[in-house]
């Protein structure tokens, strides 16, 4: 069954058809909207301990000496242990997932650089704002920088499929 949605589009199953110069054309509608719009921004903070790397690399297999043995980590240009990239990157994604644009968001694709360490103890403040949309697809400008060394540790962009808002 068609419902009228204006003078010159009808819409029906999620699928709206429009008359332009006598051709009927059909194209996806989305019928439902976001909650999320660009330049909403959210911040998640937090302080990894070598615990929070050990179980990380048990869970992982990445058991590389320069996350995991200080005597190792002392001798390369480091000086220290690290945290893993990808544990950090893991703040990203629950930033994402719990503040904004919040449960329900897929992660479809990521591009992220590591232009600095960080170390067991610093308190680092994921940061993600959201830069275009274009139906349910955000791009999403991410970085986790330590605020008291003033250095960023990760930064780059995170394609992202937001979830339908929330009825009412």
């Amino acid at each position: 069954m068609f419902s009228v949605v204006s003078s010159h589009c009808l819409c029906w199953g999620g699928l709206q058809k429009s008359t332009r110069l006598n051709q009927l054309v059909w194209r996806r509608q989305c019928c439902q909207h976001v909650h999320i719009r660009v330049g909403d921004r959210a911040e998640l903070s937090r302080a990894f301990t070598q615990r929070d790397v050990a179980v990380f690399a048990e869970l992982t297999g990445d058991a590389n000496p320069l996350h995991l043995n200080e005597d190792f980590a002392k001798q390369t240009k480091f000086g220290k242990t690290i945290v893993h990239g990808v544990l950090i990157n893991g703040l990203i994604s629950a930033l994402l997932g719990t503040k904004m644009p919040g449960p329900g968001c897929v992660f479809l694709s990521q591009e992220i650089t590591f232009p600095a360490p960080l170390y067991v103890g610093e308190v680092v403040t994921a940061a993600a704002e959201v830069k275009t949309l274009k139906r349910f697809i955000a791009l999403i400008a991410v970085s986790c920088s330590v605020i008291e060394s003033r250095k960023t540790v990760m930064e780059g962009w995170v394609r992202v499929k937001v979830p339908d808002a929330p009825s009412s």
